[in-house]
């Protein structure tokens, strides 16, 4: 995918009941369907049991009109004349389960592309660490940072279902890098993470949601007998997953440590320092204020 095609992509992502979504018909001229949004409709219809409401659903009229508004050259009013029936949008999840029920070459890999996009719009807008509003007034500005500010290729990217051999070597590969510490912040932590980081000679700090995760204060009195390296902290303000490797480097996982390649999902590198820093600021801070529960 080049790069004017990523920025076309992230122009047509739109957020539609608290969800990023995309049109079927923008999807449709992206995939090449010669038939527009009937071969996506066809491909949902043959499917149904794999597009939950979450991950697919039909635009209602105020949406519709809201969603008019933002675009000044509609695709919804090229494909669906504006009078029939409302146009459907998927969701992130729903653009990768399309991509493999459609099962051409074009689908996936235009796909990866959309889901680039999809990831970077996500970390923008959902990350709690600043207010874009207040520091992007513009489509413009917000294309120029989400360029320049995320996704370097160098081992991170998509990790497809299935692919659960790959995406752990990806995780590996990520904490090798750390010479001194290790941070996850991941709320399902198990054995399998102690497992993992078990091979690695760095201060590993875990901050968990202590209702989701599933190690006890035994299971790390077990694990510290024998490898002396962890510390656990419980906090419930993360949805994400982030690893930080030395104080430095951040990465943000799509899926939870246990969950890897149990379904599609991104790792991607956050490279823009100045985001870096806040964030790392204010995990030390969670650290530091957190003291009470930490363990040992």
């Amino acid at each position: 995918m080049t790069n004017n095609l990523s920025i076309n992509v992230k122009s047509k992502i739109y957020v539609i009941r608290g969800k990023q979504v995309m049109l079927d018909s923008d999807l449709a001229i992206l995939y090449k369907c010669s038939n527009g949004t009937k071969v996506i409709n066809q491909a949902v219809s043959r499917n149904r049991d794999r597009f939950p409401p979450d991950f697919y659903f039909q635009l209602s009229k105020e949406e519709y009109k809201n969603l008019k508004s933002q675009i000044v050259t509609s695709s919804c009013d090229k494909e669906h004349g504006g009078v029939r029936k409302m146009p459907y949008v998927f969701t992130e999840q729903g653009v990768a389960m399309l991509a493999s029920v459609l099962r051409t070459k074009i689908a996936a890999d235009v796909s990866i592309g959309i889901m680039r996009a999809f990831v970077e719009m996500r970390k923008y807008i959902s990350n709690n660490l600043f207010d874009v509003s207040k520091a992007l007034t513009n489509l413009d500005d917000r294309v120029k940072v989400l360029e320049d500010a995320f996704v370097k290729n160098d081992g991170t990217g998509i990790y497809y279902e299935g692919s659960i051999y790959d995406a752990y070597s990806a995780i590996i590969d990520i904490f090798k890098k750390a010479k001194k510490s290790l941070i996850i912040i991941d709320n399902y932590v198990d054995k399998d993470t102690l497992d993992i980081i078990s091979k690695f000679s760095v201060k590993v700090t875990i901050i968990t949601n202590k209702e989701t995760c599933y190690i006890n204060k035994i299971d790390i009195d077990k694990y510290n007998d024998e490898y002396k390296n962890l510390r656990l902290i419980y906090n419930k303000s993360f949805h994400d997953r982030f690893f930080i490797i030395d104080k430095k480097e951040v990465y943000h996982s799509g899926a939870s440590i246990n969950r890897l390649g149990h379904k599609t999902f991104a790792i991607n590198e956050i490279i823009d320092d100045s985001i870096n820093k806040i964030f790392i600021d204010n995990i030390n801070n969670i650290i530091n204020n957190k003291s009470k529960e930490l363990i040992p």
